[in-house]
């Protein structure tokens, strides 16, 4: 089915619904770009609107449709199941006026804001690289990595993209698992020469640890250390992993670090390798009408292939000094 013709069914489909008027495709135009970012302000400042005319657009096409088409979650604005079928309409409308501008050449090109967010080390060490890669090809594409370590949200409005560590429990998205990690016990040569290197784990529980912040750490699969050697004690702790390696190759303790980052570091000694290898997922979660966007299609299939082509690091048996 052709794009205009996809488009003339969704209309239909929403007449049959008995709307008070034929939709102005302005306005649905409007309501994709707040379905995007979740927020007002931001889709005006994407349109070259102000915050008024937005809202003055939703409430006209809302009136069109004789429904709600957004609802407010704690995050921002989602779509309703009506808001759902127009984004759908919307979507159709851009890509027919994309294809009417331009070469077939440019027309092929992705474009827009992808917004994501993943944990430190995921950012940095993937999704980084895999949308340089994407860029090259793609180099109007635009893609905004939030780092955080936390549990899949429930409201996602504003992210196209979630990475998370464990398995996610979300409604009405999709997840997919994209490989998993190993984390070990490490200390610095300096650290080991000053203090000894444990041959036990007993001996380990001795020593200080570097971790996450235990009372803000959100993700239950990262409480291996405190449940493993919960007789550690606290050395220096952090919200984020690049800490954990710099403090450890400091000598601020011993570290539960990701392998794929502390391998990188000649002057880092895994320690008791058979006791402590955690292995944790790396799952994926996408919202469904995220997912219809070229461009968001485009960044997940760039995650999942340099996650895979990640895959000796990221399980602790690195080939190379990557």
């Amino acid at each position: 089915m052709t794009t205009c013709a996809h488009f003339v069914c969704i209309l239909a489909d929403m007449e049959n619904s008995a709307p008070a008027a034929q939709p102005n495709p302005d306005d649905l135009l409007v309501l994709l770009a707040v379905a995007r970012s979740g927020r007002f302000t931001t889709a005006a400042e994407s349109l070259g609107l102000n915050h008024t005319t937005v809202s003055r657009r939703i409430a006209s096409l809302e009136q069109a449709l004789a429904g709600r088409v957004l609802s407010r979650t704690v995050g921002g604005w989602e779509l309703t199941e009506l808001g759902r079928r127009a984004a759908q309409a919307a979507e159709s409308v851009e890509s027919a006026v994309a294809h009417l501008g331009g070469s077939p050449d440019e027309t092929d090109q992705l474009t827009g804001v992808v917004r994501m967010s993943a944990t430190d080390g995921f950012s940095a060490y993937i999704a980084a690289p895999a949308v340089a890669k994407l860029q090259r090809r793609h180099p109007n594409l635009s893609v905004e990595i939030v780092t955080v370590t936390r549990r899949a949200l429930q409201h996602r409005s504003g992210l196209d993209i979630e990475v998370v560590v464990g398995v996610p429990q979300v409604h009405r998205a999709e997840a997919v698992r994209l490989g998993e990690y190993m984390l070990g016990m490490y200390a610095s040569r300096n650290y080991l020469a000053d203090h000894g290197a444990p041959s036990t784990v007993e001996e380990l529980t001795e020593h200080p640890l570097v971790y996450f912040v235990d009372s803000m750490l959100q993700v239950d699969d990262l409480d291996a250390p405190r449940r493993l050697v919960p007789s550690m004690r606290d050395s220096l702790s952090s919200t984020n992993v690049f800490v954990h390696v710099e403090a450890t190759r400091a000598g601020a303790g011993i570290g539960f670090l990701p392998c794929f980052m502390a391998d990188r570091h000649e002057d880092l000694v895994r320690l008791l390798p058979d006791d402590f290898r955690e292995m944790l997922p790396y799952w994926m979660v996408l919202r469904t009408d995220s997912l219809r966007q070229p461009s968001v299609a485009a960044v997940a299939d760039a995650l999942r292939s340099q996650t895979a082509a990640f895959e000796h690091s990221l399980a602790g048996r690195p080939s190379s000094r990557d």
